[in-house]
């Protein structure tokens, strides 16, 4: 703090230091990379270049020996970061393995409200959120508008899209289909679009509108 106020000239009042410090680590590749960052009086004052192991800031005349003295060399901070940190990370990893790497795929409907309307693809129960619901044909993504996803009361996700059938001929409905894909999972979830996996309302009276949520849609 004393060594930042000097450089910048900062005399008397209360003054603010921040640091984040972190490191991320691929577990499929093995790729590490560390982040160490400081700011001072809520702008950010200097942080670690990962490749080129030096320290960088917007005030870089004040990245002086001094300066350096005070933070440590970059190119101890990469190796620490690089080792040391990264090894408690991986214990991190291994002792809540079970909580961490949970795989649970979804259950899948498909919802319309009228023979005129939109089917929605319904994904619900999966875990965790790094997931993508999309509509295909003929096995490629049709729209490139991927289901946004939303949390569940019991800790899963969720997430919907839906196909306009207003221009899909019905001898056509066996190329699509709704497909859900989840990291870490090798096969993905498809859902063919059949008349009969469709969960409609259109023939209650009075009409029910299904209601997307967590829990199955009931058929009505």
């Amino acid at each position: 703090m004393e060594t930042i106020k000097q450089l910048l000239n900062k005399t008397g009042g209360p003054h603010v230091l921040q640091s984040i410090l972190g490191c991320d680590w691929d577990e499929e590749t093995g790729r590490v990379r560390g982040n160490l960052q400081i700011a001072f009086d809520g702008e950010e004052f200097v942080e670690l270049d990962w490749e080129t192991q030096t320290w960088v800031s917007k005030h870089q005349d004040f990245v002086t020996k001094p300066m350096r003295q005070k933070l440590g060399e970059a190119a101890e901070w990469k190796n620490r970061l690089e080792n040391f940190y990264i090894d408690y990370l991986k214990k991190f990893v291994k002792y809540g393995e079970k909580t961490l790497k949970r795989k649970e795929l979804p259950q899948v409907w498909l919802l319309q409200k009228s023979s005129s309307s939109p089917v929605t693809c319904f994904a619900s129960g999966f875990y965790p959120d790094r997931a993508v619901l999309f509509w295909a044909k003929d096995g490629e993504d049709l729209q490139g508008d991927w289901g946004e996803i939303l949390p569940n009361h019991d800790g899963t996700f969720q997430s919907s899209v839906s196909l306009n059938l207003s221009s899909v001929p019905p001898g056509d409905w066996g190329r699509y289909s709704c497909v859900f894909q989840l990291s870490g999972v090798t096969d993905d979830l498809v859902t063919k679009l059949e008349p009969g996996r469709i969960r409609t309302n259109e023939s209650t009276e009075p009409e029910v509108m299904l209601e997307l949520n967590s829990h199955p849609p009931e058929a009505q």
